[in-house]
């Protein structure tokens, strides 16, 4: 979340940042934090003095006692009841507006970079640049969704058997394959010096809450409502907890770590063409990457994140393009983004497979994720990107290489997959 000490020091520049992003009513929503960050003060100077009083007139009680006034220490008895009453009224007070501060604070969305462009949504987003080539398929090329039943690797009717509609079951070498990608981008992510974790793939209230996924995205989020846990929509959520209420050591920092978990998200609303196949699901696999650092950091961490996606779309000899997301279309937590798109041609469409996001201390706020600075404790910066998000490399995958030997895989895969070709 904000701190409030930058919207007082830069509120026009706050308010003007959300507008971009499409926050509605932003001036109103400042205006009232800081009003309520007023009553905050005033209950907290009132309830320190009340205290204070209430400390000095219990000492008195003790000296009255001992010099034999009664009648003046009962009196002072009397108004340590009436302070003490006085302290409890104050201490609800102070816990109403500190409550309703903290909960406006949440629905209000970091700020975005002055990178960041005027737009609605993605198709306002701004094109950065294009890699690779376009590939000129034979004629009777197919979509992946055709492909994967003819070569019998991927299975949506079993999984909406099973599970329901966008719970694909991965067989053979479609199984094969998908091991290998993990397994290549873990590999890749540790020679960049990421260290790995495995976290849970169910988190609790307060990790949501964290990492920014609660309240803004519960809608999105499977919950286990007996248990008040929820399925994690990427491992971001969990890799991130880890360091929730942590004072890091400056010596440990930068924190990088790289994960693979499946992921979970309801995508309430989808439809249409976007959607078919492995266009978009409610369970996929993803390497996610994070990054904790010092703010004069963050920025440098960000390029080379987002190089490391470069890098790793390139060994796939897959074309890509890189877009820097509007503001109509920037993640609710996200400072700046980068997402990264494949061209798939069996579609002939380009597939969002990474977001690459500098989240600044939005995140760590919540968390209270510090480090020690001159002996002052000071918020590090979090950043997170996808590296890489899997059904949609698999799906350009599958459409850029079939040939008539069958669905050549990457040279960069092989030692994973142990075989060049799909075949049926």
């Amino acid at each position: 979340m904000l701190l409030i000490a930058d919207i007082q020091e830069r509120k026009q520049e706050i308010i003007d940042g959300l507008k971009v992003k499409r926050f509605d009513n932003a001036e109103e929503a400042i205006e009232k934090l800081l009003k309520l960050d007023e009553q905050r003060k005033n209950a907290k100077t009132r309830l320190d003095k009340a205290l204070g009083e209430s400390k000095s007139v219990a000492k008195q009680i003790g000296q009255l006692m001992q010099q034999g006034k009664k009648e003046e220490a009962e009196e002072a008895k009397s108004k340590t009841a009436d302070l003490k009453n006085e302290c409890k009224a104050l201490n609800e007070e102070l816990s109403q507006v500190e409550n309703e501060l903290r909960d406006l604070l949440y629905t209000i969305p970091n700020y975005p970079s002055a990178l960041v462009k005027e737009g609605n949504s993605d198709e306002d987003n701004e094109l950065i640049s294009e890699h690779g080539d376009i590939p000129q398929l034979p004629e009777g090329s197919k979509a992946h969704w055709d492909l994967i039943k003819e070569y019998d690797i991927i299975d949506f009717e079993l999984g909406n058997k099973i599970t329901g509609a966008g719970f694909p079951v991965y067989k053979g070498q479609g199984a094969r394959l998908q091991r290998a990608l993990i397994n290549f981008f873990l590999d890749e992510a540790v020679k960049s010096g990421y260290s790995e974790v495995a976290p849970p793939v169910m988190v609790n209230e307060a990790s949501g809450l964290g990492t920014g996924q609660l309240p803004d995205k519960e809608g999105q989020m499977y919950k286990i409502t007996d248990q008040d846990l929820y399925m994690i929509p990427t491992a971001e959520v969990p890799i991130m907890n880890l360091y929730r209420d942590v004072i890091i050591p400056e010596e440990k920092l930068p924190v990088k770590h790289a994960g693979y978990t499946p992921c979970f998200r309801k995508e309430a609303g989808s439809w249409g063409a976007d959607v078919r196949g492995l266009n978009r699901l409610h369970q996929f696999d993803k390497v996610e990457l994070i990054e904790i650092i010092k703010p004069e950091e963050s920025e440098k961490a960000h390029e080379n994140m987002c190089n490391h996606v470069v890098g790793l779309l390139k060994k796939l000899e897959l074309p890509f393009r890189i877009l820097r997301l509007c503001g109509g279309d920037l993640g609710f937590t996200a400072h700046i983004t980068y997402d990264y798109e494949v061209f798939s041609a069996g579609q002939k469409k380009w597939l969002e497979c990474s977001s690459v996001s500098n989240v600044l201390n939005y995140q760590t706020n919540r968390l209270k994720c510090r480090y020690k600075k001159d002996k002052k404790t000071v918020l590090l910066h979090s950043l997170n990107g996808s590296g890489l998000a899997l059904p949609r490399i698999m799906a350009a995958i599958i459409e850029n290489n079939q040939t008539a030997e069958g669905i050549k895989i990457p040279e960069v895969l092989v030692p994973y997959t142990g075989f060049e070709y799909i075949t049926k």
